[in-house]
C-alpha cells in the first residue's frame, strides 16, 4: 500500500473482479483478506483525521480565522464536507467523541447567516435515522439552539433549515417532540405559515401532519391556535408542495372525531366545502401532464371529501382520481411526506448495521494557518444574531 494513502484504483479493480458476476463467489484468501481489511481501515483513519482538523478550525474563533483570510464561504465549504462524512452514522456518532458537536452547536450562534444556517444541514444529517446521535445533540442542548434560530433568526433560510433539523432530531424521538411542545413549537409553526416562503410553509405543514399522526390529542392545540383557517388558504396556493402538505394536515384534522375538531371544522365547513369545490373544478380542468403531477393531490382530496360527506368526490366519477396509466392502487399517502432522504438503510434495527466506517473522499486542510494551541470555546454572544 502506497504511503501516500489507499490504492483506491487497486481496490476498485479488485472489487470488480470479484463481483462482476462471470465467476463463482469464492472464500477471500487470507493475503487478499488483509489487503482488502488495511485499505479501508486507512481510509477510515483519513477520515477521522480530517474531522479532527475541521473540529479544530471550529473550536477557533471566527475573528481569528478571519484575520488569517478565512471567509465565512471557506467555512460553509468545511461544513459541507463535514455533511459528507457524517452521513454515515458511525462517522457522525464519533464527531462527538473527537469534540466536535459542542462546536458544530456553536456555530448555530455564529454571525455568519449562512455558517448558520450550513451548521443545521450538517446536525439534520447527524440526527436522520440516528437514535444515537438524536440522544447526543439533545444532551448537548442542540433542541434549544435550534429553537432559537427557528423562532427568532432574522434571516428566514437560517430559520427553515433550523426548523428542517428540529424536524429530523424529534422524529420517532418522544422526549424531543415533549420538549417541542413545551417549548410552544406549535405557536412557532403558526408564525412559519403566516410568512412568505413556500420553502418554509412547507417544512412547517409537513411537521405538522407528523406531530398529528405521532398524536392525535395534538389536534385540539392545532385547533386552539386556529390552524385550520390557515391550513385552508395554504391548500389554495400556487405551489402544489404546499397544497399537498396542506391537505395532508386537513385530512388528519377532519378524520379525528374529538369534540372539539369536529366544532372547530363544523364552523369552517362551509369555506372548507368551497375549497375543495374549487380545487375539483380546477384539476378537472387540467391537461393529462397537470395531472400526473398531483396525483397525491387529487388522492388526499377525494380522501377529504369522503371523511366529510361520506361520499366519493366528483374526481372518481370523472376517471380523474386514477389515470389510465397509473397504477390501479393509490399511493401510499400517509407514509411519503416528512420521510428524510438520505440514510434510509439506517432505520433497521441497531443489530442489522454495519459497524465499519464508509469511504470518504478527503479534501486539503481548510485552515489557512495555524490554530492557538489550546482550543477556544466559540460561543458567541446571541444579540450578533
Amino acid at each position: 500500500m502506497s504511503k501516500d494513502g489507499p490504492n483506491w484504483e487497486g481496490l476498485f479493480k479488485w472489487s470488480i473482479a470479484h463481483s462482476d458476476g462471470t465467476r463463482p463467489t469464492r472464500n477471500l484468501s487470507e493475503e487478499d483478506r488483509r489487503w482488502f481489511m488495511e485499505a479501508m481501515q486507512a481510509q477510515s483513519v483519513d477520515v477521522i483525521r480530517r474531522m479532527k482538523e475541521i473540529t479544530l478550525v471550529m473550536q477557533t474563533p471566527m475573528q481569528v480565522l478571519e484575520s488569517q483570510g478565512v471567509t465565512s464561504a471557506d467555512i460553509e465549504g468545511m461544513l459541507d464536507e463535514l455533511q459528507e462524512h457524517v452521513e454515515a452514522i458511525d462517522m457522525a456518532n464519533d464527531l462527538y467523541s473527537i469534540g466536535g458537536l459542542a462546536s458544530l452547536l456553536a456555530y448555530l450562534k455564529n454571525h455568519h447567516a449562512n455558517v448558520r444556517a450550513k451548521a443545521a444541514d450538517v446536525i439534520t444529517t447527524i440526527v436522520q435515522n440516528n437514535p444515537r446521535g438524536q440522544q447526543l445533540v439533545m444532551e448537548a442542548n442542540g433542541l434549544e439552539f435550534l429553537l432559537f434560530n427557528f423562532i427568532n433568526d432574522p434571516d428566514t433560510t437560517v430559520r427553515t433549515k433550523g426548523l428542517g433539523a428540529i424536524s429530523s432530531l424529534i422524529r420517532h424521538n418522544k422526549p424531543g417532540i415533549v420538549a417541542f411542545r413545551l417549548a410552544n413549537g406549535y405557536a412557532a409553526l403558526k408564525d412559519a405559515l403566516t410568512t412568505e416562503s413556500e420553502r418554509f410553509q412547507r417544512k412547517a405543514l409537513n411537521l405538522i401532519h407528523y406531530l398529528l399522526q405521532e398524536n392525535s390529542s395534538d389536534s385540539d392545540i392545532i385547533m386552539e391556535l386556529g390552524f385550520p383557517r390557515l391550513m385552508m388558504h395554504l391548500a389554495a396556493s400556487n405551489d402544489a408542495g404546499v397544497r399537498e402538505a396542506a391537505f395532508s394536515g386537513l385530512l388528519e384534522l377532519v378524520r379525528d372525531n374529538t369534540d372539539a375538531t369536529s366544532s372547530q371544522l363544523s364552523r369552517d365547513d362551509v369555506k372548507l366545502r368551497q375549497l375543495l369545490e374549487e380545487r375539483i373544478k380546477a384539476i378537472s380542468s387540467m391537461t393529462i401532464d397537470d395531472l400526473a403531477a398531483i396525483r397525491e393531490e387529487r388522492q388526499l382530496v377525494d380522501l377529504i371529501w369522503n371523511a366529510c360527506y361520506n361520499e366519493p368526490s366528483s374526481l372518481q366519477e370523472q376517471g380523474l382520481l386514477i389515470l389510465p396509466e397509473e397504477d390501479a392502487s393509490p399511493p401510499d399517502i400517509a407514509s411519503q411526506h416528512f420521510e428524510p432522504p438520505l440514510r434510509a438503510w439506517a432505520a433497521r434495527p441497531e443489530g442489522n448495521r454495519s459497524s465499519s466506517k464508509e469511504e470518504k473522499k478527503v479534501t486539503p486542510v481548510l485552515l489557512l494557518g495555524p490554530g492557538p494551541s489550546q482550543p477556544v470555546p466559540p460561543m458567541e454572544d446571541n444579540t450578533q444574531t
